[in-house]
């Protein structure tokens, strides 16, 4: 396997244990603490994002400067991602406080759509990380 390969099955693995770990947190109720805890998913992911990164690039997201990534990222699309990633975390959290009275069918539910969501995000992340990984490799 090449070292593309190897680095798109990490990433895929990072991004399934992120979206189960989301999940199982997800499926605790816990009635009028719903947004605390999309605080610490938010976190998680993050962590996620940061993993992803480091697995194509070898260095830590965080040693990088802020303005650096927003220009390789553009404006643009870091405003409307972080908008949808906000909007995704507050319904969630909604929609959490509104399963927790339906019992175990609703927090399967809730689990299953706040573990896809961090999938997801994650899955986005990972195409931009290889779309940059691939046009640093490429002969000139």
């Amino acid at each position: 396997m090449d070292n593309l390969g190897k680095k798109r099955l990490e990433t895929v693995l990072a991004i399934t244990t992120y979206a189960i770990g989301s999940g199982t947190a997800s499926v605790t109720p816990t009635p009028g603490g719903e947004i605390p805890k999309q605080l610490i998913l938010t976190t998680s992911d993050i962590l996620m994002y940061t993993a992803i990164w480091k697995i194509y690039f070898e260095e830590d997201l965080s040693s990088k400067g802020l303005i650096e990534i927003l220009a390789e990222l553009g404006l643009v699309t870091f405003g409307a991602t972080g908008t949808a990633y906000v909007v995704s975390k507050a319904t969630t959290g909604i929609l959490k406080e509104i399963t927790n009275w339906t019992g175990p069918v609703g927090w399967g539910f809730t689990s299953a759509i706040a573990g896809s969501l961090s999938g997801l995000f994650g899955a986005i992340w990972a195409i931009y990380c290889d779309y940059l990984y691939s046009r640093r490799e490429q002969p000139v």
